[in-house]
C-alpha cells in the first residue's frame, strides 16, 4: 500500500495549485462585485443562503452534530492512525499538511475578524447545535480546512489508475468533504462562504503537505519503527481525550473513533514488539 501511495504522490505537479487559486480569486471578485468585501457586506450578502442551509440541514441535528466532528483533527486522525503501519507516507504528508492548515487558518482568522452567525443574528431565528460559538473568527471555517486537508491527502494517495475511476473517486471524495464541511452552517457556526473558502484553503494545505513530504525528508521518521513509542504515547493521550469527550457527549462518532484508536494502538504495539 505504501509503495502505491509513494507512486501516486510522485506523479503530482504544481499545476494542482491553479484551480484552487482560481476559485479563491473568483470568490474575491464575486464579493467585490456585490460590494461585500467589508464585514457587514460579507455577512448580509450571505444572510438568505445561511438561513436556508441552516434551517434545512438543521432539521437533522443528531446527524449534523455527528458529521461535523470529522472536522476535528482528533476524530479524523483517530480513524487514520492505522495507516501509521500500513501507509506511513500518508502520515508524512498529513503532519506538514495539518501544520500548514493550522498556520493558514490562524492567520486568515486574525486578518479578517468576521463575527460568527450567533454573534450577529437573533439566536432564536437560527438553529444552533452543540456549543454556541459567538467569537470573531468565522472566516475561514477551521473545520472545513482540516477535513479538506486530510481528504486531499487521501484523495491523491489512493487515486485509481483508470481514468473513469479517477473521476468517480475524485467527485466522491469532494462531495463527501462538502457534506461534512456544510455541517458547519447546519450547526450555526459559519456562513456558506466561510465553508467554501475553508475547503479551498484545506485543499491547498493538503497539496502543500504532499509536496513537502516529497521534496524534503523531514518526516521520514514516521516510517521507522523506532518512532513507534512516540505514536503509542500520542495515541494513549488521544484515547484519554476521546474518553473525556464520550463522557461529556456520547456521540456515535466518538465511539467509532475510539474503537479505531484501540485497534491502531494494538497493531502498532504488536508490530513494534516484533522488531
Amino acid at each position: 500500500m505504501n509503495k502505491n501511495v509513494i507512486n501516486n504522490y510522485s506523479r503530482l505537479s504544481a499545476s494542482l495549485f491553479f484551480i484552487p487559486i482560481f476559485l479563491l480569486t473568483a470568490i474575491v471578485l464575486l464579493l467585490y462585485s456585490r460590494d461585500a468585501l467589508c464585514v457587514n457586506g460579507y455577512i448580509q450578502v450571505q444572510k438568505d443562503s445561511f438561513y436556508y442551509i441552516n434551517h434545512n440541514l438543521g432539521q437533522y441535528p443528531t446527524l449534523q452534530f455527528n458529521l461535523t466532528q470529522f472536522g476535528d483533527a482528533l476524530i479524523s486522525l483517530s480513524f487514520l492512525s492505522i495507516l501509521i503501519v500500513y501507509a506511513p507516507k500518508i502520515w508524512e504528508s498529513l503532519i506538514p499538511g495539518l501544520l500548514v492548515s493550522f498556520l493558514l487558518s490562524s492567520t486568515l482568522k486574525t486578518i479578517f475578524v468576521v463575527p460568527r452567525p450567533a454573534a450577529v443574528f437573533d439566536n432564536n431565528s437560527i438553529i444552533i447545535i452543540g456549543k454556541k460559538l459567538s467569537g470573531f473568527n468565522s472566516l475561514p471555517s477551521g473545520h472545513s480546512i482540516t477535513i479538506f486537508t486530510i481528504l486531499t491527502i487521501l484523495l491523491f494517495a489512493f487515486m485509481p489508475g483508470k481514468l473513469e475511476y479517477k473521476f468517480i473517486w475524485f467527485f466522491s471524495v469532494i462531495i463527501m468533504g462538502l457534506i461534512v464541511a456544510f455541517t458547519r452552517v447546519a450547526v450555526g457556526a459559519h456562513y456558506p462562504v466561510d465553508v467554501i473558502t475553508g475547503c479551498i484553503v484545506g485543499y491547498i494545505a493538503g497539496i502543500t503537505g504532499i509536496f513537502i513530504s516529497r521534496q524534503y525528508k523531514i518526516f521520514t521518521w514516521v516510517n521507522n519503527k523506532k518512532s513507534y513509542p512516540v505514536f503509542i504515547l500520542l495515541l494513549l493521550v488521544c484515547g484519554i481525550a476521546l474518553v473525556n469527550k464520550i463522557l461529556n457527549e456520547n456521540l456515535v462518532t466518538y465511539d467509532l473513533s475510539f474503537a479505531s484508536l484501540v485497534v491502531s494502538l494494538y497493531k502498532i504495539i504488536n508490530t513494534y514488539a516484533k522488531k
